[in-house]
């Protein structure tokens, strides 16, 4: 299994934003994780489609573009146009979730699904054979710098007894107050791909970096 660190941009200083993510790119981060909320599925609003396309080209990372907004199906090609490689949606904006995966997978690209913290992880059995990555919201979504939600680790731990029931080949993607102190606990659970915004980007982006890759490399 692949191990890999997907800095939240959300968390950068965005007029030092290209030389920041080089940093993380230098220090073998994989993923660059873009997220989009409209102030309706969350109260927060934060970019869109003309910022991912102004930063795809800056890097040769993989653009891990997580949707929290309602009905993304309506927005699949146009992200898909900007440079997403991958696009993640909530299982709880969509009126109709198996469309919107079979969307993400016309357009060519991966498809991840995300639970928020309310939302028990047994409702991502059915679609489990249809994605490529479950993205377990650790912090209530729309909001930067929140305190790491402990309960997340048993929904990260059944998430993967589910995938390993099902046979599938399917990531864990992790995001909300992961930090070098308590990385390894989620790696633990279950989880192989992390987010982080501000552990990664408060200071030095590269240092921070290279400490979180020692330890995902780790187990691999």
């Amino acid at each position: 299994m692949e191990y890999i660190l997907a800095p939240s941009i959300l968390a950068a200083d965005f007029k030092n934003l290209g030389c920041e993510m080089k940093k993380t790119e230098e220090k073998g981060a994989e993923y660059l994780h873009f997220d989009v909320m409209d102030g309706m599925f969350v109260p927060s609003i934060s970019f869109g489609m003309p910022v991912l396309a102004s930063i795809c080209g800056a890097t040769e990372q993989v653009m891990d573009v997580h949707l929290m907004i309602k009905e993304p199906i309506r927005y699949i090609e146009d992200f898909k146009k900007a440079g997403a490689d991958l696009i993640t949606i909530h299982l709880e904006a969509c009126e109709d979730v198996h469309a919107t995966i079979a969307k993400i997978r016309e357009c060519g690209m991966k498809a991840g699904l995300s639970i928020c913290p309310e939302t028990d992880t047994e409702e991502l059995a059915p679609y489990l054979k249809e994605i490529d990555m479950v993205l377990i919201m650790s912090v209530h979504p729309g909001f930067g710098g929140q305190s790491f939600i402990p309960e997340s680790l048993s929904k990260i731990r059944r998430t993967r007894q589910m995938i390993a029931e099902q046979e599938l080949s399917v990531d864990v993607e992790v995001d909300g107050g992961i930090y070098l102190t308590n990385v390894k606990d989620v790696l633990d659970a279950g989880a192989n791909i992390i987010v982080a915004g501000s552990a990664v980007f408060k200071g030095d982006a590269g240092e921070n970096t290279k400490n979180f890759m020692e330890i995902l490399k780790s187990y691999e």
